[in-house]
């Protein structure tokens, strides 16, 4: 099953699927009916067999690639192992953020980012206390109260079933799109690589990704020795403790893009990157002139990425979405009820999933760039990776009933490791790839957020 999965995700990168990583382990690891450990597996595996690839073009040995799916069912919920000086970190859920009952059913609105909340209170014209916006919520039916929360601004899904979902426009469209796309944008002469001690030394990334999907591309990246710049903005909401997690290996510096001079600032280190990962709504980057044709402008050769929501096509396409949204419209939430109640998986598989195929995408246009020239686009969209995630199969209930809530002690201790950091000793989920020569690793402790300087050191 998961090396089934894992040509699937080649085949959509039109990757040569010869000599396949080794993956041990089979689902469940975790109390869901979705294969979320062999979605994750395969698409670290995907992302090793790629790093691997690369460096042999700079002069290492072919390597074996091999991923225990346990491990990377684990890492779809790193965050929570996370502690900063033996304490796990707050609760990174807004207390209004989930699901509430609406006349036909429920809907789930995001409120982690004070924007979103701010929007979905004006449309329930409710103050914010849960008790109140609930009652004001099972007065509305569900469509109309999503149309009505991202008409202002804010981000909603209503509950469908699976196949209600599958009769949506949007689920369609997006049903008609690539797992994974990398295309060539324009021209460029190919670039040599030079010899490197790990596949991905001194690659520099611009990450500006927020959450948690785009962040974990370029921390992917950093695993296997590139170098991270992420670059956020003192006016943006961040993701508190996510951040720590997420920031593991990256430098970081802030910019204000509604600024000439940061504008500025920033085609200076795109001139100067080889990937540009991206997670804002379609749209809003190339409004401040940063689209995948401007940045191969402005570096030829240069790798994009681009993380969406919903994909490129379809009446959601501009839309915000989360990975909780996407659970809750597809299908996902309502297979998990419990009691009636729509739930949320145990793991974002969704968010890693994608940042996995991201991070992969990346390192496979590297390696086009290298060998063939071109500056290359690599999307990747939440609601087609939850999509295939659904594809591989939904496992008895039975088979859940003596899944612990969690990994054993003894095995979970053994994935995670130490880092000295400004915040004091963070203990972390360690990379979950196996590289026979590079064993992937970050270098770099995460930092609180702008500090650095927006320069490559």
């Amino acid at each position: 099953m998961p090396l089934a999965a894992l040509r699937e995700i080649l085949a959509a990168a039109g990757v040569d699927a010869s000599d396949l990583p080794e993956i041990s382990g089979a689902d469940p690891v975790v109390r869901t009916r979705y294969r979320v450990g062999t979605a994750g597996a395969a698409a670290l595996a995907a992302l090793g067999l790629a790093a691997a690839r690369f460096g042999e073009l700079r002069g290492l040995p072919r390597q074996r690639v091999a991923v225990d799916l346990r491990a990377a069912a684990a890492s779809l919920r790193s965050a929570r192992y996370l502690r900063i000086g033996g304490r796990p970190p707050p609760p990174q859920w807004d207390p209004l953020s989930g699901f509430f009952p609406v006349r036909d059913g429920w809907i789930s609105i995001h409120c982690n980012f004070p924007n979103h909340r701010n929007a979905a209170l004006e449309v329930l014209q409710a103050e914010a206390n849960r008790q109140e916006a609930e009652k004001k919520s099972a007065a509305w039916y569900g469509e109309p109260l999503e149309d009505a929360i991202h008409a202002a601004g804010g981000c909603a899904g209503f509950v469908r079933s699976a196949a209600e979902w599958q009769r949506h426009a949007q689920a369609q469209a997006v049903a008609a799109r690539p797992l994974i796309e990398i295309v060539r944008v324009a021209d460029a002469p190919p670039e040599r690589v030079s010899k490197g001690a790990r596949p991905l030394e001194g690659i520099r990334v611009l990450d500006l990704t927020r959450v948690l999907a785009g962040p974990t591309c370029a921390r992917s990246l950093a695993e296997h020795g590139a170098d991270v710049l992420k670059i956020s903005a003192a006016h943006l909401a961040d993701s508190g403790p996510m951040d720590v997690d997420t920031g593991i290996g990256k430098l970081s510096a802030r910019l204000d893009l509604r600024s000439g001079d940061d504008r500025a600032k920033l085609e200076r280190l795109v001139a100067e990157s080889d990937v540009f990962s991206q997670s804002y709504r379609p749209g809003t980057l190339a409004a401040r002139g940063f689209s995948a044709e401007a940045l191969a402008a402005l570096r030829p050769g240069i790798v994009c990425v681009s993380l969406s929501a919903w994909d490129t096509t379809g009446p959601w396409r501009a839309r915000r979405g989360f990975d909780s949204i996407v659970q809750s419209v597809s299908g996902m939430a309502a297979l998990s009820a419990r009691d009636g109640r729509p739930q949320y998986l145990p793991v974002s598989a969704i968010d890693y999933v994608s940042g996995y195929l991201m991070a992969f995408g990346a390192t496979v246009a590297l390696e086009r760039r290298a060998r063939e020239g071109g500056s290359w686009l690599v999307r990747v969209a939440l609601a087609r990776v939850g999509q295939w995630i659904a594809d591989r199969g939904i496992l008895p209930q039975n088979t859940l009933d003596e899944v612990p809530a969690e990994l054993p002690d003894q095995e979970l201790q053994a994935l995670m490791a130490e880092m000295e950091t400004p915040a004091g000793t963070i203990r972390y989920l360690r990379p979950v790839v196996r590289l026979s020569h590079t064993p992937p690793h970050w270098s770099r402790p995460p930092v609180p957020l702008g500090t650095h300087a927006a320069a490559w050191p």
